[in-house]
């Protein structure tokens, strides 16, 4: 079956590099040599894992017909970077890898939980997971149907789904307090059905170098989005 994905936010959010830093930031200590990036898009998050210098190995899974070739261009004279078209259930008996990364994934997924057991069987043990995710259902609006989002989640939501895979989750936290309001305002006030890449870029200069310098002294009791790190014991 050819899948195509339909969002727009791809190209939008590709420029916000400060943004893809402060989730790098969190996923940083928990990287490993090899790691599988599902749904890996055109690769924007790819480049920023392979910024990292302990990681020598990045196996980028995407199964969209109209991105994967971007992804495949992007890297293909890159050694360190396999790039895989297709979904994890086509692939997670095949690869192995110390860090399994999925960047705005989870959400997309109708069976939530049986994509996180996969994804357990394609780490070592004592493995990493590392997902960031939209949080709060409350916000659910036009934007997450036009991104073709099954759900936003709670912490505990989040929490109770990686631990029935059979992880061992380490921390689930609350990121982007600001984005609250953005979101809401977007997709449940405007009915918007895309990210403009000049606001994108406008959030990214203007507000994510001092949130997210202050969400690293303060962590926010609620926020637009969700990490959450787990062990594969």
């Amino acid at each position: 079956m050819v899948f195509q994905y339909s969002g727009s936010e791809l190209d939008s959010l590709a420029h916000a590099k400060n943004y893809y830093a402060w989730v790098l930031r969190h996923f940083e200590p928990f990287l490993g040599p090899t790691v599988v990036e599902v749904g890996a898009g055109i690769g924007t998050f790819s480049a920023f894992l392979l910024s990292v210098a302990r990681v020598n190995r990045l196996i980028a899974m995407e199964p969209a017909s109209n991105t994967y070739p971007a992804l495949e261009q992007r890297f293909r004279d890159d050694p360190r970077v396999l790039t895989l078209r297709g979904f994890l259930n086509d692939h997670y008996r095949d690869v192995t890898a110390d860090a399994f990364v999925a960047v705005n994934v989870l959400e997309h997924i109708a069976d939530d939980m049986a994509f996180l057991e996969q994804a357990r069987e394609s780490v070592v043990e004592g493995g990493s997971l590392l997902l960031f995710v939209p949080a709060l259902p409350a916000l659910f609006g036009s934007l997450d149907r036009a991104f073709e989002h099954k759900r936003r989640y709670t912490k505990r939501s989040l929490s109770d789904t990686i631990e029935a895979a059979g992880w061992n989750v380490h921390r689930i936290s609350y990121m982007n307090f600001t984005g609250i309001i953005a979101w809401f305002i977007a997709g449940r006030v405007l009915h918007r059905t895309n990210i403009a890449a000049g606001q994108a870029k406008a959030y990214d200069a203007l507000i994510v170098p001092w949130l997210s310098r202050l969400e690293s002294l303060i962590e926010p009791p609620i926020g637009s989005n969700l990490v959450a790190i787990a062990t594969r014991t």
